[in-house]
C-alpha cells in the first residue's frame, strides 16, 4: 500500500510539474519568414516613430543618446527601463540576428528564449507587417552603438519572475496579423493597423486587469498610465462627450494643444513630441478615421 501512495504521489507531482512547465512556457508562437525582405533604414525609421520606440528607449531627461535606453517606467508592479537597442554588441542588440529582433517585437521572447515583461508592447506588435519588421530592424542597426544603459528592473515579487510572464501570454497574448476588413475603405484599414498594431493605443487607453493584462470588453476606455498617470478614454463616444471633432483631434496629434489651447501632458505629450508630430498628414487622418467611427468594431 505504501508503494502504490508514493507512485500516486510521484506520478501527481510529475503531471502538476509537466502542467506548471506548460503553462509558464508560453504559447508557441511560429518564426517568421523574413528571408528575401530587403529593409529601409529611412521607412523604418518612420516605422519608429510610428511606434513609440523613440520615446520609450531614449532618455531625453539624462540627455541620453537616442535608443540607448529609457527612463523608468512606474507602474503597480514596480519600475520598469526600457534596454538599450543600440547596435552595441555588449550592452545593446549588436550580436541580434534579424530573426533575434522578430521575435522580441512580435513574440516576446529574448534570443535565449526568455520571456520578455508585456510592458513591451509586443501584444501589439505582434500584428506587424513583415516589412516593418525588417525596415525597424534596419533603421535601428544604423544609429551609432552607445555603451552602458539604464539599470536593471526594480519589480516586486513575484512579478519579478520572468518565466511567470508564460502564464501571463496564455491568457492575454494572441500572435499574428489583424483579422481581414475587406468592407473598409484603405485609410480605415491603416488607421486600424496604427492604433491596433504600430501605435499600440490600447496599451495605455484600455484599462488593464489585476494581472496586468487589457480588459477586452473595455477597449478604449481609458487606463492607468506612468505614476498611476489617468489616462483618458478614447471610444467614439468619450471623445464626442468631450467635445472632440476629427479635425481637434487631428491638431492635437500635431501639435499637441486640445481644443481649448491647452497643451496636453504626460506621457501624451512624449508620444506627440518623439512620434506622432513626425506622421504624415495621412497617417494621423487616418488614425482620426479609425478612432472616432462609431461603428468600429471592438
Amino acid at each position: 500500500m505504501a508503494r502504490t501512495f508514493w507512485l500516486i504521489v510521484g506520478a501527481a507531482a510529475l503531471l502538476g510539474g509537466g502542467a506548471f512547465v506548460w503553462l509558464t512556457a508560453g504559447p508557441s508562437v511560429p518564426e517568421r519568414n523574413l528571408v528575401g525582405l530587403s529593409g529601409d533604414v529611412n521607412r523604418g525609421a518612420y516605422v519608429a516613430r510610428l511606434s513609440g520606440c523613440i520615446a520609450c528607449h531614449t532618455d531625453p531627461t539624462s540627455d541620453g543618446a537616442v535608443l540607448a535606453g529609457g527612463a523608468g517606467i512606474d507602474t503597480e508592479f514596480g519600475a520598469f527601463f526600457a534596454p538599450n537597442i543600440t547596435p552595441h554588441p555588449e550592452d545593446g542588440i549588436g550580436a541580434w540576428t534579424l530573426a533575434d529582433f522578430s521575435r522580441s517585437l512580435t513574440a516576446g521572447e529574448a534570443p535565449d528564449g526568455s520571456h520578455l515583461f508585456p510592458v513591451f508592447p509586443y501584444s501589439f506588435y505582434t500584428r506587424l507587417t513583415d516589412q516593418d519588421v525588417v525596415d525597424l530592424w534596419a533603421a535601428v542597426r544604423s544609429v551609432p552603438a552607445v555603451a552602458g544603459g539604464p539599470p536593471e528592473h526594480r519589480l516586486r515579487v513575484p512579478f519579478s519572475w520572468a518565466r511567470g510572464v508564460g502564464l501571463w501570454k496564455r491568457l492575454y497574448f494572441e500572435s499574428g496579423p489583424l483579422a481581414p476588413a475587406e468592407d473598409r475603405n484603405e485609410s480605415w484599414i491603416r488607421g486600424r493597423y496604427l492604433a491596433e498594431a504600430a501605435a499600440h493605443c490600447g496599451a495605455c487607453h484600455t484599462p488593464r486587469t489585476l494581472l496586468g493584462g487589457p480588459d477586452p470588453d473595455r477597449k478604449f476606455e481609458g487606463g492607468t498610465g506612468p505614476g498611476s498617470e489617468k489616462i483618458p478614454a478614447i471610444t467614439p463616444e468619450a471623445l464626442a462627450r468631450a467635445g472632440w471633432t476629427s479635425d481637434d483631434l487631428r491638431y492635437a496629434l500635431r501639435s499637441g494643444l486640445t481644443p481649448t489651447g491647452d497643451s496636453l501632458g504626460g506621457s501624451m505629450a512624449e508620444v506627440i513630441r518623439d512620434g506622432t508630430r513626425y506622421w504624415s498628414d495621412a497617417d494621423i487622418a487616418a488614425l482620426v478615421e479609425y478612432l472616432m467611427d462609431p461603428e468600429r468594431p471592438e
